[in-house]
């Protein structure tokens, strides 16, 4: 685990998060996976249709980048999901598959069927879930749960037990039921789950340190945006100890979506330090085939994959965004396979002006021309609400340094 704050042309963000009164709280683990459900928790997302096709694109992309293990769907939704996972199975990926079950020993079959390396077994427990939907008892739960864990370890497979809402359960219920089911069937790990994104940060940690206590096992985190701190939220669990976050690319999921996957892989890699051997470069083409297969444009200002993250439109040095990235931005463009740019509005000046001449291979503007396409610039970025184009800025140079060569012929036949 490295402590840099600044890499060389890689990223220079803040001293402080390495700062002993800061990482001295921490409960890192040796290692963290990330466990990514785009193709479940992610095909969940209202009005997303995944094809088998399409499913086995995104794998090979999560696979190409280095995601420890891909949640390929769950098997009993319909004959397509089933196939989908099989045949990503059978690709010889880096990556483990995992499928989602109920707690229903059919569905473990069907995992071992379409050859996955593990189960996530889903049980709720927030309080909520139990009084008017299921009305169940913790006690409920645990008879359901022990045969089918039994039953999936019988058979090989890594076992994640996943007692869904779990920021939402009385505090009794979950201590009843994680410490009969490491006494009765014992899990390979178990997940802390805010399935509504209702958790603060210091909560997750909090959980995740009673988790653990209680079961003395290797504990995952999953949450949802729904406060807009899925990220933080899971980044609070690796604090405390847990060593598997799960996500979804885009930060698809249902309602406001999951943790976002390449805002977790960067997070891990640079703020926190971990060796992750990601492949970051590859994360915006990652996130152009889940966009383009969810129908879901990402926002411009997306963290990580936003058009505009490493884009200047105003500011003295502009040139720097691409001389010198990293006195503009906390990461380096090149880091995830992008570019700095300079763009013309109504928010430019001169920097940005002469920036883009240097560009386009003029260096004869003088001060008074550059300040007339400055007025330019502004005044069409006020015409259009926007920004101007390459065609738009090279009319603009065409007309002004026409017209300014035109004066000075006027002012050498005047004198």
């Amino acid at each position: 685990m490295s402590d840099q704050y600044f890499r060389e042309n890689q990223w220079w963000v803040s001293p402080y998060n390495f700062a002993p009164e800061v990482r001295g709280t921490f409960q890192l683990p040796e290692r963290v996976s990330i466990h990514d459900a785009t193709l479940r928790d992610g095909e969940q997302t209202p009005g997303v249709v995944m094809s088998v096709a399409d499913k086995i694109a995104i794998a090979e992309k999560l696979d190409e980048i280095g995601v420890e293990r891909i949640e390929a769907g769950m098997p009993a939704v319909s004959e397509q999901d089933f196939e989908a996972i099989r045949q990503i199975s059978r690709l010889g990926l880096k990556a483990r598959i995992y499928t989602f079950a109920r707690a229903i020993n059919a569905d473990i079959d069907k995992a071992i069927e379409c050859g996955c390396h593990g189960v996530i077994i889903e049980v709720p427990i927030g309080y909520p879930k139990l009084k008017y939907q299921f009305k169940w008892t913790w006690e409920d739960v645990l008879r359901k749960s022990v045969p089918v864990i039994q039953h999936a370890k019988s058979r090989g497979l890594h076992t994640v037990f996943f007692p869904y809402d779990t920021t939402r359960a009385r505090e009794e219920d979950l201590k009843n039921l994680l410490t009969r089911i490491v006494q009765d069937a014992r899990p390979d790990a178990v997940g802390v789950v805010d399935t509504m994104g209702c958790a603060l940060p210091e909560t997750i940690k909090h959980m995740v340190r009673l988790v653990k206590s209680w079961t003395n096992l290797s504990v995952e985190v999953h949450t949802h945006n729904d406060f807009g701190m899925a990220v933080a939220t899971e980044l609070a669990g690796v604090e405390a100890g847990a060593d598997c976050v799960h996500s979804c690319a885009n930060g698809l999921g249902e309602r406001t979506g999951n943790a976002a996957l390449e805002e977790l892989m960067v997070a891990l890699h640079v703020l926190y330090g971990y060796d992750t051997q990601y492949n970051l470069s590859k994360l915006p083409e990652l996130g152009e085939v889940v966009s383009r297969i969810s129908r879901f444009p990402t926002a411009a200002n997306k963290p990580i994959l936003g058009a505009r993250n490493f884009t200047r439109e105003s500011g003295i040095g502009v040139d720097l965004v691409v001389k010198e990235p990293l006195a503009m931005f906390g990461t380096h463009p090149a880091l995830t396979g992008r570019t700095g740019e300079v763009v013309l509005g109504k928010k430019s000046g001169k920097a940005s002006i002469t920036y883009n001449l240097e560009r386009m291979g003029i260096t004869e503007a003088d001060d008074e021309a550059v300040s007339e396409m400055l007025r330019r610039v502004k005044d069409k970025g006020i015409e259009k609400r926007g920004l101007l184009d390459e065609e738009e800025f090279r009319e603009i140079v065409e007309i002004v340094m026409s017209t300014s060569a035109l004066h000075r012929d006027e002012v050498s036949a005047n004198s």
